[in-house]
């Protein structure tokens, strides 16, 4: 047996990687919804050229929330694809 060999681990399967990339996105979003939300009124939100904004505030959250949620996930995914083992 060589002492250079390492051994590899198994590779995880499919619904296990899709865990680790949403769940901790899910908590993330969470603290970063509370983050903001402590600072930004959601009555105060205007998008430019648009005079009012019509959603409520439990819209806007929630909107929000899932946004926090897609782009962190959208992260976690690009970091886990790029440290797989097939891309060594």
């Amino acid at each position: 047996m060589s002492p250079h060999r390492t051994v590899e681990p198994p590779s995880r399967p499919l619904r296990a990687r899709v865990l680790l990339i949403l769940w901790p996105a899910f908590v993330m979003a969470g603290v970063l919804e509370m983050l903001v939300f402590a600072v930004i009124d959601p009555g105060a939100v205007q998008w430019p050229g648009v005079d009012t904004f019509e959603w409520s505030r439990s819209t806007l959250y929630s909107v929000a929330f899932l946004v926090f949620w897609g782009v962190i996930a959208l992260s976690t995914a690009v970091t886990e694809y790029l440290t797989r083992d097939e891309m060594r």
